[in-house]
């Protein structure tokens, strides 16, 4: 196993942690495109980048696919409203150039960027926009069943079918450059969750092309329409191929901003550590994602650079309370007497990553220094078993193979410690493997038979309630979680102004999530990349929002 200080002697570049902040206005906007002014050329990208990740994309339609490996690839095609600023977190004009909040936080109009069109030709504008918004919204209910990775509802709440429900109310196109977004209630992070890949900016003559609500391609075991296996957007490269094990990227000759120096992406899979690890001393690839404990000592040996980003995720073991015998809360609470989390932590994450008591990360206003944790106790453990009539059933623990997440490393190793530990206080644990292409996160995120799983969620904004309200704001597949009062408080803590009172909320909800146990948080794990010597930087993001325009090469 790899020295702690071997570890730390790795170069660190890991990008500043999000703060927080919602403006009522933007700043300086930035310029719209006008052909012409520039007396100078930008050089015609010409290099080809290799990347290698720990899985194949599960679909390339961001409005319903939520997984990591996706969004790495849709973040290069398509663009949303609003950007991320790389140090401060944020809300910075994208596709909009200029914003105003009005109505007490009930109406935003954005000014949009003008002479942007699509990859395949239509123009960008605010009918554009409300398509995407409208269609998001209309999502039907057996759609969001085959789709479970669809983000909408998570933040608005609802779609038009409980429309009564949902905080959007309507998209309007008040001119060809300016749409306003109307909300039903106040939402404080609206700005930041408009920079979610979910909401990026599709052709609306490609949406009806490939039929976009239509899941009727499958794609390893995954349901897809014709337009999330060939998406266009009006990002900096457009999809070129996706094979069986790679996707590969152009650089759109159209695009309205920085082109960078990279002509071709080739997005390579490779499912175990050591396959990215040796790829990338081969020379084969230029840097991969999801660095392992097991790989960095090599790493540091042979001298290649490893960036790490700042904790902004939390990986957790989930109990769906749909299953009988996790009713019981002193059988939930003997799960986590036995998880011995630093043990963990130890053996499978790098150096630096936290304990975790609660689902906020501790530089996210809203955590909670004092959330209630029971500790590691296996005598305790073991009388809760007794007390609570334990009879020794069964629980299937769901667990992915074959790949490698920012917040979960080395799955089936974590897995193999967490099903000891259980065991040993007296749990009958079934072990269920499942591999992640085969639709690990739609079994284990849908109603099941799954009693325990592993799984993880990474902040995709600065804010609290991108953790809390996608894992616990309502009753979900995933947890069989029902507890009205910690739904009501995270519903009002979204619409109060960031302040003591929205934080005192969200410690008080973080409070009565850990008090109830749905679900065990272990650790707020350090994610890195490594990369070759031909890389002289990299846009490392705790949110992940990489554009590979950013990466600067050697010439």
């Amino acid at each position: 196993m790899p020295s702690s200080t071997s570890r730390r002697t790795a170069l660190k570049a890991g990008a500043v942690l999000m703060a927080l902040g919602v403006t009522s206005c933007t700043g300086t906007p930035a310029p719209s495109p006008t052909p012409g002014q520039d007396n100078s050329t930008p050089a015609e990208p010409a290099a080809t980048f290799s990347f290698g990740t720990a899985a194949q994309p599960l679909g390339l339609d961001p409005a319903l696919s939520n997984d990591v490996e996706s969004q790495r690839i849709t973040r290069q095609i398509m663009e949303g409203l609003v950007g991320v600023d790389q140090t401060t977190g944020k809300p910075t004009p994208l596709l909009a150039t200029e914003w105003n909040e009005s109505n007490e936080g009930r109406t935003y109009t954005f000014k949009l960027r003008t002479g942007v069109t699509f990859q395949d030709g239509t123009p960008f504008n605010a009918d554009a926009v409300c398509t995407n918004f409208n269609r998001w919204f209309a999502f039907s209910a057996e759609l969001r069943k085959q789709a479970p990775g669809s983000s909408f509802k998570g933040v608005f709440k609802a779609h038009s079918d409980e429309a009564g429900l949902s905080i959007f109310k309507s998209c309007t196109a008040v001119a060809a450059d300016t749409v306003q977004i109307d909300l039903t209630q106040r939402f404080t992070a609206f700005l930041q969750a408009l920079t979610l890949p979910a909401f990026a900016m599709a052709s609306p003559a490609a949406l009806a092309a490939g039929k976009a609500d239509v899941l009727d391609q499958n794609r390893g075991g995954q349901a897809l329409s014709v337009f999330a296996t060939n998406p266009v957007g009006t990002g900096p490269f457009t999809l070129a191929a996706w094979g069986s094990d790679n996707v590969t990227l152009s650089s759109n000759k159209t695009y309205w901003g920085d082109r960078g120096q990279i002509a071709t992406i080739n997005f390579l899979a490779y499912n175990y550590p050591q396959t990215r690890l040796q790829a990338l001393l081969d020379g084969k690839i230029d840097g991969y994602d999801a660095v392992t404990v097991g790989n960095f000592d090599q790493l540091v040996k042979r001298g290649k650079q490893i960036v790490q980003r700042d904790p902004f995720s939390v990986m957790y073991v989930g109990m769906n309370q749909d299953i009988p015998v996790l009713q019981n809360q002193k059988i939930r609470q003997a799960v986590e007497l036995a998880i011995d989390k630093e043990t963990l932590i130890r053996k499978f994450f790098i150096d630096n990553t936290a304990k975790a008591t609660q689902f906020v990360p501790p530089k996210i206003s809203g955590f909670n220094n004092d959330a209630p944790a029971l500790g590691h106790d296996p005598e305790k453990a073991k009388s809760y078993l007794k007390d609570a009539g334990y009879a020794g059933e069964e629980l299937k623990f769901y667990y992915p193979l074959n790949v490698t997440r920012p917040y979960l490393p080395t799955p089936e190793k974590v897995y193999a410690e967490l099903s000891r530990q259980l065991t040993a206080v007296g749990f009958n644990i079934r072990p269920v493997p499942v591999d992640w292409a085969d639709g690990y996160l739609q079994k284990v995120q849908s109603p099941g038979d799954h009693a325990l799983h592993i799984l993880g969620w990474n902040g995709s904004y600065s804010d609290p309630d991108n953790f809390v309200g996608p894992l616990f704001g309502e009753k979900n597949g995933e947890f069989g979680y029902q507890d009205p009062q910690v739904f009501s408080k995270i519903n009002r803590a979204r619409g109060l102004p960031d302040g003591k009172e929205r934080d005192d909320l969200y410690h008080t909800i973080n409070t009565q999530i850990a008090a109830t146990v749905p679900a065990v948080p272990i650790a707020f794990p350090i994610s890195a990349l490594a990369l070759s010597d031909r890389v002289l930087s990299y846009p490392a993001s705790p949110v992940l929002n990489e554009v590979f325009t950013k990466v600067q090469l050697k010439p």
